[in-house]
C-alpha cells in the first residue's frame, strides 16, 4: 500500500496551558475527499490551521507527514521558510466566510494575480491574464468584468468562486476548505459541491472538508472522520458511519435533525397579526453606458407580495440568495425608506406610517431576531444592557430594579441563568457561544412581550446540535406565549420543522403558497421542486 499524502500521527494543540486538540490521528490519501465533522468547538479548524502552523500562540506536538515519496517530509517540524513555500503552492485554504477572508480594499482578480506573482513569478500582465483564466475556470459568469470589481460587489457564492480560483492559483495537492459552504442556500451549496467535486477530478487534488453539514459530507465526501472537543472519537468509510456509527457522540450528531413539533389541525383565531397586500420594494440602480451620469434606475427586489401571518402560527418563507427574503423581512420591519416601498402593510392591523414617534408602539409589536448574533449583537455592551434596551426605549416607567428583574426573567425564558454564568448581566457577547449567542438575542427581543417575531435565518450559522436546541427553544416560546413567527430562511428542514404555511420566492415573485404539508410534500412548480432536490431533504 502506497504512503497517504497526508498522515497526521498523534496531533496535540495546546493553548496556554490548555490542550485543545488530544493525540489525534488520521490520513489522506491523494485524491480523496475526507470530511473532519464536529460541533463548534470541536477542534476542526484548529486541526487544520494547526497542520500549516496559522494558529499562533498555540504549542503543537506530534507528526503531520506530507508529501509522496522522497518529498515527504514532517510539517510541524519545517522551519518558517521551508512551511512558507508550501502554504498555497502544495496546501490550499479555502476559508468559511469570505467577504471577511478577501481584501475589501483590491479587486477581486488583483488579489489572486497578486498570488501568481509572489508564487510564480508570474509578470503582472501574464498574473492579470491567469486572474481571469481561474475565475472562469469556477464557473464565474464573465470572468473578466468579475475580477475588476471588489469582494463587496458579487454575491456570496460568487465570492465562494472567487475564493477558490484564489486556492487553485498553484494547482495544490491538498486543498484544505473550511466550511466553504455554511452560508450559502442549498441550491448554491450544490453548485459549490459540484464545482469542487469537478476540480477535485481534473486535478487530481485531495481534499480535507471541514464542515458539521452532515448532507454535505453523505454527498461528497468518501470518508469520514468525527471530532468532539479535541478528540476524534470515530472515523471511516462514509457508507458504513452513516449505517452504523457506534460512538455515541457520532450516533447524537446524526440524529440532530430539526423535528416538527407542530399541531397542524390548530385552527388560527382572530384576523393576521402581520397582513402584507401588493407589497412592491426597489432600490436604486446604475444604469449602463452615458445615461447613468445623468439619472438612475430601478431595480425591483419584489414585486406584488402578499401575505399573512396568522396568530399564533408560522409562515415560512423560502428560496434562495437573491430571491427577495430579506428585502421582504426589511420592509415588514418598516427598514426600508418609504419611498422604495409601496403596498400596504399592516402590524396587529396598524400599518406603518414612516415616522420613528408615531412608529415607536407599533415597533414593540414586532421584533426581530437576526442570522448572525455576532455582528447583530453589540460588543461594548454587556448582556443587561443588550437586553435591557427594549425596556428603556418601550416601558419608561419601569424602575431600574424592575427594569434588570424583567432582564434576569426573559434570559432565564430562553434559558440562561445566573447559576450557569456567574455575572450574567455583566458579561459581553464574545464570552458565549454561537448558540448562547442567539439565545441573549431572543431575551432582546422578547423582553418587549412582542407579537410577531421575524426571524431571519436565525440557525444558519450553527451547527446541527445547536440548531436542534434553537429550534426546539423557538417552538416551546410559540407555544407558551402565543408568538407568531415570519420565518425567512434557506433551510428547507428547518422550514418543515417551524412552519405551518409557506410562501415560495423566486426572483421577487411569489410562486407558491399554501401549508407546508402541501408546499413541501406536494410542490406544484418546478422551482419549488428544485429547492427540494437540491436540498435533499428527508422529512
Amino acid at each position: 500500500m502506497t504512503a497517504p499524502l497526508l498522515e497526521v500521527e498523534r496531533l496535540q494543540v495546546t493553548l496556554s496551558g490548555q490542550a485543545i486538540i488530544r493525540d489525534i490521528s488520521f490520513a489522506v490519501a491523494a485524491g480523496e475527499k475526507v470530511a473532519l465533522v464536529g460541533e463548534s468547538g470541536s477542534g476542526k479548524t484548529v486541526t487544520a490551521l494547526s497542520l500549516l502552523r496559522l494558529f499562533h500562540g498555540a504549542q503543537v506536538q506530534g507528526h503531520a507527514w506530507f508529501g509522496e515519496g522522497a518529498e515527504r517530509r514532517d510539517l510541524l517540524a519545517l522551519g518558517e521558510r521551508q512551511l512558507r513555500a508550501v502554504r498555497g503552492d502544495e496546501i490550499a485554504l479555502i476559508f468559511q466566510e469570505p467577504m471577511t477572508a478577501l481584501n475589501p480594499l483590491m479587486p477581486v482578480g488583483a488579489q489572486i494575480a497578486e498570488v501568481l506573482q509572489l508564487k510564480r513569478a508570474a509578470t503582472r500582465k501574464a498574473a492579470a491574464e491567469g486572474a481571469v483564466e481561474l475565475l472562469a475556470r469556477t464557473g464565474l459568469d464573465r470572468p473578466a468584468a468579475r475580477a475588476a470589481v471588489y469582494p463587496h460587489q458579487l454575491s456570496g457564492g460568487q465570492r465562494q468562486r472567487a475564493m477558490i480560483a484564489m486556492a487553485l492559483a498553484c494547482n495544490p495537492k491538498l486543498l484544505l476548505a473550511d466550511e466553504p459552504t455554511t452560508a450559502l442556500d442549498a441550491s448554491l451549496r450544490m453548485q459549490i459541491l459540484d464545482l469542487l467535486q469537478r476540480l477535485q477530478q481534473e486535478t487530481g487534488m485531495a481534499i480535507l472538508m471541514i464542515t458539521h453539514d452532515l448532507n454535505l459530507v453523505r454527498r461528497f465526501a468518501d470518508r469520514v472522520a468525527v471530532m468532539q472537543k479535541g478528540r476524534l472519537v470515530e472515523q471511516g468509510a462514509v457508507e458504513g458511519i452513516f449505517a452504523s456509527p457506534r460512538d455515541p457522540y457520532t450516533q447524537r450528531l446524526l440524529a440532530s435533525k430539526p423535528r416538527r413539533r407542530l399541531d397542524d389541525a390548530a385552527a388560527a383565531s382572530g384576523p393576521p397579526v402581520l397582513q402584507v397586500q401588493r407589497l412592491q420594494a426597489a432600490y436604486p440602480a446604475a444604469l449602463p453606458g452615458l445615461a447613468g451620469w445623468f439619472r438612475k434606475g430601478r431595480f425591483v427586489a419584489l414585486r406584488d407580495a402578499s401575505l399573512a401571518v396568522q396568530p399564533g402560527r408560522t409562515l415560512g418563507v423560502i428560496g434562495e440568495s437573491g430571491s427577495g427574503k430579506s428585502t421582504l423581512a426589511q420592509a415588514v420591519l418598516a427598514l426600508l425608506p418609504s419611498r422604495q416601498v409601496s403596498g400596504d402593510i399592516r402590524v396587529a392591523g396598524r400599518e406603518w406610517q414612516f415616522r420613528s414617534r408615531v412608529d415607536r408602539p407599533l415597533r414593540r409589536r414586532i421584533q426581530v431576531v437576526f442570522q448572525d448574533p455576532f455582528s447583530s449583537l453589540s460588543p461594548r455592551q454587556t448582556v443587561g444592557d443588550i437586553v435591557g434596551e427594549g425596556l428603556k426605549i418601550h416601558f419608561p416607567e419601569l424602575s431600574a430594579q424592575q427594569r434588570e428583574q424583567r432582564v434576569i426573567n426573559g434570559l432565564a425564558d430562553v434559558g440562561l441563568t445566573g447559576q450557569q454564568f456567574a455575572h450574567l448581566l455583566a458579561r459581553y457577547p464574545h464570552e458565549f457561544s454561537g448558540g448562547q449567542r442567539q439565545r441573549i438575542a431572543l431575551a432582546r427581543a422578547l423582553v418587549v412581550n412582542p407579537e410577531v417575531l421575524v426571524l431571519d435565518e436565525p440557525t444558519s450559522a450553527l451547527d446541527v446540535t445547536i440548531q436542534q436546541q434553537i429550534l426546539a427553544l423557538l417552538q416551546r416560546l410559540q407555544q407558551e406565549h402565543g408568538l407568531s413567527y415570519l420565518l425567512i430562511t434557506h433551510d428547507v428542514e428547518v422550514v418543515w420543522a417551524m412552519a405551518h404555511d409557506v410562501i415560495v420566492l423566486k426572483d421577487g415573485d411569489i410562486v407558491e403558497s399554501g401549508s407546508a404539508t402541501a408546499v413541501l410534500h406536494h410542490p406544484r412548480h418546478a422551482y419549488t421542486r428544485t429547492l427540494l432536490d437540491a436540498a435533499g431533504a428527508d422529512f
